[in-house]
């Protein structure tokens, strides 16, 4: 079994779960998002194209349509982070100020 830096919960909501690596969320040919024990915000570099070159850089792809995270490509996706939020990805406000919002502060 492959131990994963994530958890799914529910349709559409991650679970950051390990600090030392960062989650680049791929959704289709949206911007991909990368969320840090820091926060959240759009990943500006190149997508590691294999696991083994993810893991070097201490981060992991998680593609939403796979099979093995939700199977599908998702309009609405709640992150909740390892700083204490709980951040909302509108995929339908791509490009706008309301594409990442917090949608719950201090969710524990």
């Amino acid at each position: 079994m492959i131990d994963k830096n994530f958890i799914t919960s529910g349709r559409n909501t991650l679970i950051h779960k390990i600090r030392k690596f960062d989650l680049l969320i791929v959704n289709g040919d949206h911007e991909v998002v990368i969320v840090s024990h820091r926060g959240i915000g759009i990943y500006k570099g190149p997508v590691p194209g294999k696991r083994s070159e993810a893991k070097k850089a201490y981060q992991e792809v998680i593609d939403l349509a796979s099979i093995e995270v939700f199977g599908e490509e998702k309009t609405l996706v709640f992150v909740q982070a390892l700083d204490n939020k709980e951040y909302k990805i509108d995929y339908s406000k791509a490009g706008t100020k309301n594409f990442i919002r917090i949608h719950q502060d201090n969710y524990i």
